[in-house]
């Protein structure tokens, strides 16, 4: 990404967001982000060019099966977080993501070992429930390749 004349580069910051995977395919077949129930705040701390790996504890919301897997990889393309209208009064806000296509689910006990942000954490699951945290770029890494997106990223 080309920083602004006058404006030192800015490097791309990795994020998790944690999300049924129902949701998360939702989410990749239109092409945007919802997180946290549909809040601004975490929308907004990330930057075009920013990625942005799915973790998903279960299969739907409320009430899936565990699954406790990275079910999707993409990077932020949209400048600002809007509103959508889901009807029912329902107005969640989205951010656009260019998902990478050709990556599988991994699930977290295939690369749990591996990752910084889970070895360094007795309980990383307290992280989890956040819903949306910043974690490492190798990290990141570790999670592409295992997804398959080593040429992507």
């Amino acid at each position: 990404m080309k920083a602004p004349k006058g404006q030192p580069e800015r490097l791309p910051r990795p994020w998790v967001g944690v999300v049924s995977r129902a949701h998360v395919l939702r989410g990749v077949a239109g092409g945007f982000a919802q997180l946290g129930h549909g809040k601004h705040g975490p929308l907004a701390r990330m930057n075009v060019g920013d990625w942005l790996v799915y973790y998903s504890p279960k299969t739907d919301f409320p009430d899936g099966a565990a699954l406790r897997a990275f079910t999707a990889l993409g990077r932020v393309i949209g400048e600002n977080a809007y509103a959508f209208d889901m009807g029912g009064g329902f107005v969640p806000y989205r951010r656009d993501i260019a998902y990478l296509k050709e990556v599988r689910e991994v699930p977290i006990r295939e690369v749990a070992s591996d990752l910084k942000f889970i070895t360094r954490r007795g309980n990383w699951g307290m992280l989890a429930r956040r819903g949306h945290f910043e974690i490492e770029m190798a990290d990141l890494h570790r999670i592409g390749i295992a997804m398959g997106a080593r040429g992507s990223m």
